[in-house]
């Protein structure tokens, strides 16, 4: 039986499929169109997710969509009410969904009748839900959803058990940690559609001086929490969002109030420089985030006993909170989903439908991320054929796997970025050791070095260590795997001078673990390079530069021709800058 999995007219818009209980394939637009966050409908996405499967059209039993029109039918009617334009805004959208039969035949240039599957509204909470718990190694866990708003609800929780999920509560629009945490996010300037890691970055270099008002802005209420309103905006004009175009960024308006202004001074101008005052707001505002995240994780494994919990929602990439759930809630277990955002509802969608619909057992668990296009060695030296590397000052070499590993791993220990495109593509926004730039996490100025020379960005927020899992309790606090990069650990004390690279300066670093079972050609470049150094960690980020991450070879080549990255291992080629447009330092 084939499931396929779309988040269409929303941000991150993917395609997930599922076939037998085996998910084969999952990918977001923004990979194929170069637009991040795109929206729209996944064209591409489904394409590449038949192909991968092997599967036409007509193969599909079942689609499944995150999104229910009659969830909360009577609070979407009360706003419908009181913000007319809000409510012609997502009539629009719901005049898209209803459509998705016709767009899928249209996307894959397939006739109506050739689409033969039974279509699926799922809630968008549920979806969350089921993309942790049912691809999620716990037979049993608790669930926690939380992001900014999705089928007029923000935050669900419920138990898992086997192939079915029991939802115990949720907590309704206007109220929402997403809302919260962006409309704060965009007051300290950061306008952008998915800026709110950058203020989770920033929050570590202040202190938490403005709690009072934050307790205003955010109030505990019973096993959840409410928005205190005055100081947002978003419960009388609606959240004004751009979900439906493709071919461009989703857009948020203002969400925050000029009562906001009032009691915490002026918002900050994107342009302005960062001041302490802004540090400490940022830190104000992830500290109040934990304390209700956390304390709604607490009670959560009150009510269920459980020791295991899964995670999913934007609000769910906030590492630095998910790192401290072992220290201060009851929960041994943690699992984030690689794509905890909206692009993972795809794959929840799916997976709801094939347990709590249709009721099969489980049989899957997500313990990697690569799910997204590989290509071939053909078109991988036809890339390089196309390109301007042959016209001189590149060294190529088309090495043996042993002989490029040891060759990349000498280059990092010697202190040069290397790009690292290997395999399948990941899913998710992050890059977990197949589309990633590589660099030596010893070197203290190397920060620096790679947000002025590659990713052009701001100088405060940090990269990320990979490590082997078996070496990470010799360096990190914790031992619980974090494969998926959404946990943040505090580095032990005698390592931070080893690795001051990725070590952010509260002493914490989001790691990634590697083993040599989920990514093999990976974990024997860290292996390789931890010989040579003695240091079992290297310092990943991104292979991109302002734009998504790069997914064919050829955009790979084009970032790494444009930036001054030192060397490159495309597949089995290592091309090496014999001039390097740049020195290391």
């Amino acid at each position: 039986m084939n499931i396929l999995g779309l988040n269409a007219y929303h941000g991150n818009a993917s395609a997930a499929i599922v076939c037998d209980g085996k998910l084969i394939a999952a990918v977001e637009e923004e990979r194929f169109n170069r637009v991040k966050y795109a929206a729209g409908f996944p064209a591409a996405a489904v394409r590449y997710c038949l192909e991968a499967a092997g599967l036409q059209l007509s193969d599909i039993d079942h689609v499944a969509v995150p999104r229910d029109p009659y969830a909360r039918l009577a609070t979407k009617l009360f706003y419908a009410l009181r913000m007319p334009s809000f409510a012609r805004e997502r009539a629009k959208v719901l005049v898209k969904f209803t459509g998705v039969p016709e767009a899928l035949a249209q996307s894959q240039d397939a006739a109506p009748g050739a689409l033969r599957a039974k279509f699926h509204r799922i809630e968008h909470h549920q979806a969350h839900l089921a993309s942790a718990f049912f691809v999620s190694p716990f037979e049993q866990a608790a669930l926690l959803s939380a992001d900014g708003l999705g089928d007029f609800a923000s935050t669900m929780w419920g138990a898992g058990a086997g192939p079915r999920m029991k939802i115990q509560g949720s907590v309704a629009f206007p109220h929402s940690l997403g809302l919260y945490y962006t409309a704060l996010t965009q007051y300290l300037g950061f306008l952008k559609f998915g800026d709110e890691y950058k203020v989770m970055g920033l929050a570590a270099y202040g202190q938490p001086e403005s709690m009072d008002v934050f307790r205003e802005i955010v109030l505990a209420h019973g096993d959840a929490f409410r928005l205190g309103l005055d100081f947002f905006v978003h419960h009388r004009t609606g959240p004004e969002m751009s979900w439906a175009n493709s071919d461009q960024t989703p857009v948020l308006g203002r969400l925050f109030s000029d009562e906001l202004a009032r009691r915490l001074g002026p918002a900050r101008d994107p342009e302005a420089p960062l001041e302490q005052r802004h540090h400490n707001l940022a830190a104000s505002l992830q500290a109040r985030l934990e304390e209700v995240y956390l304390g709604m994780l607490r009670g959560l494994a009150e009510r269920t006993g459980l020791k295991s919990v899964c995670l999913a929602g934007g609000v769910a990439f906030n590492c630095v909170a998910n790192g401290k759930i072992f220290d201060q809630t009851p929960f041994e277990n943690v699992y984030v989903h690689p794509a905890a955002g909206d692009a993972g509802l795809a794959v929840g969608a799916a997976f709801h439908v094939w347990h709590q619909k249709l009721g099969k057992p489980r049989s899957f668990v997500m313990d990697h991320a690569y799910w997204g296009p590989e290509y071939s060695k053909e078109k991988i030296r036809a890339a390089i054929a196309k390109s301007d590397l042959l016209s001189g000052g590149y060294a190529i070499a088309e090495l043996s796997e042993e002989e490029l590993i040891r060759r990349a791993a000498q280059l990092v220990a010697d202190g040069k970025i290397l790009g690292w495109y290997q395999g399948r593509a990941e899913w998710g926004p992050r890059a977990l050791g197949n589309r990633s730039i590589v660099a030596d996490p010893r070197r203290p100025d190397m920060k620096d070095i790679l947000n002025r020379r590659i990713k052009h960005r701001e100088i405060f927020r940090p990269f990320a260590p990979s490590i082997l899992k078996e070496e990470t309790g010799k360096w990190f606090e914790r031992t619980h795997p974090s494969p998926f990069m959404n946990l943040a650990y505090s580095v032990r004390p005698e390592m931070r001078d080893k690795i001051p690279a990725p070590t952010h300066v509260d002493g914490t670093a989001r790691l990634q673990t590697v083993t040599q079972d989920a990514n093999p050609r990976y974990w024997r470049l860290i292996h390789a390079f931890g010989r040579l150094t003695g240091v079992p960690v290297v310092l990943n980020t991104s292979f991109n530069d302002n734009e998504p991450i790069v997914c064919r070879p050829e955009e790979a080549l084009d970032c790494f021709l444009r930036t001054k990255m030192d060397a490159l291992a495309l597949g089995d080629i290592l091309i090496v800058k014999e001039s390097p447009a740049g020195e290391n330092k």
